[in-house]
């Protein structure tokens, strides 16, 4: 199952980085094998943002598809490779910093008394990939440097835990996302 996951998983990353609205349905099924992975090993935050990216998917797939036929409509040639980015305010920086800090804690604190092995490791993954996925919904382009650590984050817990398929797939993320980063600035219009 975890090859599985680190097959899809990478499908999913290379459709994110070309902001291709099928990257929402490769998501789902990602994320129900990503959560039977991490269940099994008792990584139980990880296992919840599993699911939380699994609820996403659907949330994400609605957001785009609209988004991209306002778009289609307003621009003249479809064949066009642009990428409708939205401005990351000051106000949702702030919050999201306030959510991810109140949320470490309090899920560490939670994922103590479910006898999580990495319960501090793994609640800064979750939580900093929550306010990411949220950002990659928005299309807000500093979702990549979220990303960026909470992936680099995900590559250690998977090693620590013997997971070596999940941690190449987490590695292979990180990676994607400096060229996600590279790819949206490049191709990106506010």
């Amino acid at each position: 199952m975890e090859i599985f996951t680190l097959v899809t998983g990478i499908i999913y990353m290379i459709l994110e980085i070309r902001h291709h609205n099928f990257m929402w349905v490769v998501g789902v099924v990602t994320s129900a094998a990503a959560m039977w992975v991490f269940f099994r090993q008792g990584l139980y935050a990880s296992f919840g943002l599993n699911t939380y990216y699994l609820i996403t998917a659907f949330i994400g797939l609605w957001h785009w598809t609209r988004d991209s036929r306002r778009v289609a409509s307003q621009m003249k040639s479809e064949s066009d490779e642009v990428i409708v980015l939205n401005r990351l305010s000051l106000k949702t920086a702030l919050l999201s910093l306030v959510f991810a800090v109140a949320g470490i804690f309090a899920l560490a604190w939670l994922m103590e008394l479910v006898e999580n092995p990495m319960s501090y490791l793994d609640s800064t993954v979750t939580v900093l990939s929550i306010v990411a996925t949220w950002w990659l919904v928005k299309s807000y382009i500093e979702q990549w440097w979220l990303w960026i650590l909470a992936d680099t984050l995900s590559t250690i817990l998977c090693l620590t835990q013997g997971m070596w398929w999940m941690a190449v797939l987490y590695a292979a993320y990180t990676a994607s996302a400096f060229i996600g980063l590279r790819y949206w600035r490049k191709h990106g219009t506010l």
